[in-house]
């Protein structure tokens, strides 16, 4: 019998075990129940795949989706394991095929749905072969306590009933402790051992941004990661497509994929996405389980999520491979109606629709809080973060800081009042800042003295001062489809100068704020970046590797004149001096004289 170091090395090319990847296997081939939860990119499917080649005879592992279980077969067979899928899309003879080498014994790993796992004659037919190892992944998939709650998973306590010697492994990215519970009771392991890897994504950076006008946001974001992949989750099937076509307009290689689309077409642009042929996907949470693409550089979100498992597990499909990734969110309150509105029509059963609303609301908590994210997310998993900054979310990169916000929150109040108790924060931030929208002017709100007062501040900082109020009971939100925005006891107390509010200062909006104010030359930049691409396409590397955007806009700020000026610019090296500062200043030089921007005006 080979060992695991062998298989490792042979069968999968590596030399090493990641974290708990050995402890799993040695627990396994001693015959034990396990329950794994490793962060998406831990290595969850060599914990089964690995024992499976060691012991030898049949593995069958239960899998939700189809589309995962022909990358796992797909990937095995090129690794030399002999692999099959059961599933809805073989035709009959296709299966009679497959059933009958299973019984040969010449298929080691099995994948199959959880319906089909369960179905008194796929149980027979194991029964006839040797099964000496069952996984389960995707295990959240069996808890009501889980974000996928799945009912079939529930029935996959048959497998322990008819195999009860046979060890089984559960294996999933994200399962908060009572999840854990759920899973091992469900399954009926029997005494497992548990291995619950760090949820600590430490190549991420987590942002949430205002919602508010966030698509220019997002195009200037997009344009800064023209050669990075990434995926955009919306809501629903219509803003993906919407979304999707509004950045090809833009000139973005995007496509959109939701299950109302026709199987083929999904396929054909999840295929296109994996092999790099489109950089982004525009996609309803129908996208991503099982998706192995390693060098996705960013998730963005541009609706709020219904609870933080969902959010955990979409944002860690990006970073795969290590390297650094963004994970944002573009945050409005008024999606919280949205999410109860769904909540009210998937679930059934109180039990069911108390729990969705609870995950919910920590949802709200996560968006909302002024203190480090990920510290947030870790403890949301049991997980305890020493450090108090994390250095990689919105709220480390710059220290927040309090200030007496008691104008600011006055304001507020006043302007809730004087329109009626009857808007939401949008809409009161619109009236403070002074906007001309046909909503205002209909209602005469345009001339109230609180109209424009707040110009002080923009509107989306009049949004997070809004939030924070109402986190901290100063204000109250009534939630609902269409959350207003409400006055209680609080309120009078800071009208009456009886209560001080202290706030937030506001916060930079950081990497995805629309730049207001660009001093460079938009022109010269565009005809830097078109050099670039030549350049890169040459060169056979992604554009970012000749020179960031960033360092495009220096050049297009300062002209520089002289390759002294040029090593100047911010990402310039003496290696880039060498092999590209030529061209980019004979660019820049010929951009001058049409223009007629002289000496004086350029750095030398």
């Amino acid at each position: 019998m080979d060992t695991k170091y062998t298989v490792l090395e042979r069968y999968f090319g590596y030399t090493a075990f990641r974290p708990h990847q050995e402890e799993i296997v040695d627990a396994v081939l001693a015959g034990r129940d396990v329950l794994a939860v490793m962060a998406t990119g831990g290595g969850k499917s060599l914990c089964y795949q690995l024992p499976a080649l060691v012991l030898g005879g049949l593995t069958v592992v239960v899998s939700p989706l189809i589309a995962l279980m022909k990358d796992q077969v797909d990937s095995l067979r090129a690794n030399g394991v002999a692999a099959a899928t059961i599933n809805s899309s073989l035709g009959y003879g296709e299966q009679k095929i497959i059933e009958r080498v299973i019984l040969e014994g010449r298929i080691r790993i099995l994948y199959v749905s959880p319906e089909r796992a369960v179905q008194s004659s796929f149980l027979a037919l194991i029964k006839k072969a040797n099964v000496r190892l069952i996984a389960v992944d995707e295990a959240h998939c069996i808890s009501m306590w889980g974000h996928n709650f799945r009912p079939e998973y529930r029935r996959l306590r048959l497998l322990k009933e008819r195999f009860p010697t046979v060890p089984i492994i559960a294996l999933t990215a994200t399962a908060i402790p009572a999840v854990q519970n759920d899973i091992a009771t469900e399954l009926a392991l029997s005494n497992p051992v548990r291995f619950v890897g760090s949820f600590n994504r430490k190549n991420l950076t987590y942002r949430v941004v205002p919602k508010a006008r966030y698509f220019p946001r997002l195009i200037t974001y997009l344009t800064e990661h023209r050669s990075d992949a990434g995926i955009i989750y919306c809501f629903s099937q219509k803003a993906t497509e919407e979304l999707a076509k509004k950045l090809q307009d833009k000139g973005f290689s995007a496509l959109p994929y939701h299950a109302g689309l026709p199987d083929a077409v999904r396929a054909e642009h999840q295929e296109a996405f994996s092999r790099g042929d489109v950089a982004i996907i525009c996609a309803t949470v129908a996208f991503g389980m099982g998706i192995d693409k390693p060098d996705v550089r960013f998730v963005i979100h541009t609706d709020l999520p219904k609870d933080i498992e969902s959010y955990y597990q979409e944002t860690g499909r990006a970073g795969r491979d290590g390297e650094a990734a963004d994970c944002i969110l573009f945050y409005s309150r008024g999606d919280y109606g949205t999410i109860r509105y769904i909540i009210e029509k998937e679930y059934s059963t109180a039990a069911q629709k108390d729990i969705a609303y609870r995950k919910a609301g920590t949802m709200l908590d996560y968006c909302e809080t002024t203190g480090c994210r990920r510290k947030f997310l870790l403890a949301y998993f049991g997980e305890p973060y020493p450090e108090e900054r994390c250095g990689a979310c919105d709220r480390c990169e710059t220290e927040t800081r309090v200030f007496d916000g008691t104008d600011a929150a006055s304001a507020i109040i006043t302007c809730i009042r004087e329109t009626g108790e009857r808007f939401g924060a949008s809409y009161i931030a619109d009236v403070l800042t002074g906007s001309r929208s046909a909503k205002i002017r209909e209602n005469r709100h345009d001339r109230l003295p609180v109209y424009g007062s707040g110009r002080s501040y923009t509107r989306d900082q009049w949004l997070l001062f809004i939030q924070e109020m109402v986190r901290k009971g100063v204000i109250t939100s009534t939630g609902g489809r269409y959350p207003t925005l409400v006055l209680n006891g609080r309120s009078r107390e800071v009208l009456a100068g009886t209560v001080p509010v202290p706030l937030a200062e506001p916060h930079p909006e950081g990497i995805v704020s629309v730049q207001a104010g660009d001093d460079h030359d938009e022109e010269l930049f565009l005809r830097l970046r078109r050099l670039r691409k030549v350049v890169a396409d040459l060169d056979h590397v992604p554009p970012f590797v000749v020179f960031h955007d960033r360092s495009l806009k220096e050049m297009a700020a300062s002209y520089p004149a002289t390759s002294a000026a040029f090593l100047r610019t911010y990402g310039v090296s003496e290696a880039k001096l060498e092999r590209y500062g030529r061209r980019f200043l004979d660019a820049i030089d010929k951009h001058c004289a049409e223009h007629g921007i002289g000496p004086e005006q350029r750095n030398r």
